[in-house]
């Protein structure tokens, strides 16, 4: 059985990744500062992972209720622009990255994902995308100090796999996470397209996003990969085609979009990680 430390379990999408590993017989130990809100098969312990200390006891052994860890899934983070100052934000989000690359490298973990996140693609676009749908290739473009400290992780997670041919890291551009209670706000989104255009009105069901940590974990490969997880679908019932033209016009749409479907593109993740989406707020 593979042990999988997620840091940040009781939090809204690791909740959903706890439950996943659970289900495909994974061993979970949730290391967070909140305790969870609903029970579970996963072991629980309360750490502070600004302190590398307890971050490297995390990831090898804590007392008797485990030794050794064959993977690491990094969630727990300030969970978006300005939830805190920006300066606090970007210390501690940034600490915890670099506190739980260097355990698990400290370690010899070699698989290691973590959420990165699609605020780096421009959010909130008040500069058009080059064209739509957004895709890795794309140019990191964080706008905010939160977006800002996820591209120190993933140049750091590049570093990382550069002194170690073997491991492999993944980081995960998770869009706007969504759990099936906030479907009921959808609705309101539909007569103003400006409510929901700085992110190409993207989400990503919790239940989704958890397999693609699943899936990511299970991927055979080494070095730094990077993934946009989006749901298939918008939160709008238009065309994705008509509300790209309408909002913004001019842009190279590089895909046929007459339906309704992601302008974050998951090609890459459909491709290399067998990831697809199973949930929408259609059903």
């Amino acid at each position: 059985m593979t042990r999988v430390v997620v840091t940040g379990g009781s939090g809204k999408l690791g909740r959903a990744v706890v439950r996943e590993l659970l289900e495909h017989g994974y061993d979970v130990v949730n290391v967070d500062q909140a305790p969870p809100v609903e029970k579970s098969a996963a072991s629980f312990t309360q750490i502070e992972l600004t302190d590398y200390g307890q971050v490297f006891e995390a990831l090898t052994a804590i007392d008797s209720r485990y030794s050794g860890v064959d993977a690491v899934v990094r969630l727990a983070a300030i969970p978006g622009p300005g939830a805190k100052p920006n300066a606090v934000t970007f210390a501690h989000n940034v600490t915890v990255s670099y506190n739980v690359f260097a355990a698990a490298k400290a370690a010899g973990i070699k698989n290691v994902v973590w959420a990165s996140s699609e605020t780096l693609l421009g959010l909130p676009l008040d500069h058009p995308p080059a064209s739509i749908p957004i895709t890795e290739e794309h140019e990191p473009r964080p706008e905010t100090s939160y977006a800002l400290a996820k591209l120190m992780d993933e140049t750091m997670a590049a570093q990382f796999c550069r002194w170690d041919p073997r491991l492999k890291m993944v980081g995960l551009r998770f869009s706007n996470v969504m759990e099936p209670a906030d479907y009921a706000a959808f609705p309101s989104f539909q007569d103003d397209p400006l409510l929901r255009k700085w992110n190409l009105w993207g989400y990503i069901d919790a239940r989704d996003g958890a397999q693609a940590v699943r899936k990511a974990l299970e991927y055979q490969g080494t070095g730094l990969e990077i993934f946009i997880i989006a749901n298939a679908d918008t939160v709008m019932n238009r065309p994705s085609a008509d509300l790209a033209a309408e909002i913004f016009p001019g842009v190279t749409q590089t895909q046929d979009l007459s339906r309704v479907d992601t302008m974050l593109s998951i090609d890459k993740a459909r491709r290399l990680l067998g990831y697809i989406p199973q949930h929408s707020w259609r059903d």
